[in-house]
């Protein structure tokens, strides 16, 4: 494998691929060779590369990982497709439902593997509720609600990228973090969001950046001489939803939430039982009813349905979290690379998939942008290439 954009999670996907051990970890491309070269030599990788294209035609790669900045995600993926290379890239897919739908098209006339890493499908307590939702144990979903708080962005002295429109996209936290929910509803529930309200807000609208912008979770730079920035992107919003099932949503997302470090909490009521799971206390399923005692089940691959069971490796009491489920997605997708099966497993979110989310995002924006109106989400044989990208 080769990647592109050695940035924060960069060193994520190269464990994990790692912890696979039949993957050969072969490349980085950078913004330059000087800055590929050095991180290269911190990751234990062999080659940089200064370009992404030198990358994506080296003839040894066969998988390219997309970690850039969102504004790279289009030029970069497509480059790899072009290639004949399979591709993992990155939430968001691309910027646009536009370049979302070409990198779909793309990639299906190809015929290679293509896969986004929402890494919160990986948590067996995730696959766990899933089985029950499928299997009927909680009986007709009605309401699915959650939230997805962070605080890394509540001084106005902290600047990212991601803020920019040009790099990070018109949405901010709702395509950095909601992406996330709306995603893990879908795959929990099996049901798409088929229409949504929202209201948006930007609680900062005045921050300060340095010349370097600051990676995620990380605070600014001390003593730097700062540039005021005007932001329009919400760091906070609140969303109703609708799914194709019928049920009702409800959704909370915001990044200048003082003590909420990267609180995701996701529950699912049926008319027999409801399950919340929090992202937080990953190795926990809470299951609550009404004519028996609620339970915590717990991550125990004694406990859990056949399904969710391959996602807990280690016996129960022996604790799994992030990496970990970032790593059974990850080797889920190289275990469908290797396998030419025709259908890929659960965990993996094909880039058709990642593009109903980007268009999920959008809609969600229209809403607010017309003052709080209901916008409908169109069925995937809709979601067609426009003329331009």
């Amino acid at each position: 494998m080769g990647l592109v954009g050695p940035g924060f999670i960069a060193p994520h996907h190269i464990d994990a691929v790692r912890r696979l051990g039949y993957v050969d970890v072969l490349a980085i491309a950078g913004s330059s060779e000087a800055s590929a070269r050095e991180r290269a030599a911190e990751l234990g990788v062999p080659r940089a590369y200064g370009s992404y294209l030198d990358l994506v035609n080296d003839p040894a790669i066969e998988v390219v990982h997309n970690t850039t900045p969102s504004f790279l995600h289009f030029p970069v993926s497509m480059a790899a497709i072009a290639a004949g290379k399979h591709i993992i890239s990155d939430k968001p897919l691309a910027l646009t439902s536009a370049q979302c739908i070409a990198l779909r098209d793309a990639a299906e006339a190809a015929g290679v593997v293509n896969a986004v890493t929402f890494n919160y499908r990986g948590s067996a307590l995730v696959q766990q509720a899933r089985a029950m939702v499928d299997a009927g144990e909680i009986g007709r979903i009605v309401f699915v609600r959650g939230h997805y708080l962070q605080d890394w962005m509540t001084s106005e002295h902290v600047y990212s990228w991601r803020m920019d429109p040009e790099k990070g996209g018109t949405s901010s936290a709702l395509a950095d973090i909601g992406s996330h929910w709306c995603d893990l509803a879908q795959h929990i529930t099996g049901s798409k969001i088929t229409a949504v309200l929202a209201d948006m807000a930007t609680v900062v609208q005045t921050r300060y950046r340095t010349h370097s912008s600051v990676k995620a979770f990380q605070a600014s730079e001390t003593g730097a001489e700062k540039v005021e920035v005007s932001i329009q992107g919400e760091d906070l919003a609140s969303v109703l939803l609708r799914f194709e099932n019928g049920a009702r949503g409800a959704l909370s997302v915001g990044q200048v939430l003082p003590g909420h470090k990267n609180e995701l909490e996701i529950e699912v009521s049926g008319r027999a039982a409801s399950l919340r799971w929090r992202q937080e206390r990953q190795n926990e399923l809470w299951i609550g009813r009404n004519d028996q005692p609620n339970q915590i089940l717990g991550k125990d691959p004694a406990l859990l349905s056949a399904e969710a069971r391959a996602y807990a490796p280690l016996p129960g009491g022996h604790q799994e979290g992030w990496p970990d489920s970032f790593f059974h997605v990850i080797a889920d997708i190289y275990g469908y690379i290797r396998s030419g099966a025709t259908h890929p497993p659960p965990t993996l979110c094909t880039f058709a998939s990642a593009t109903r989310i980007c268009r999920l995002i959008e809609a969600m924006i229209e809403s607010h942008n017309q003052g709080g109106v209901w916008q409908c989400i169109p069925p995937e044989q809709e979601l067609s290439t426009p003329d331009e990208v």
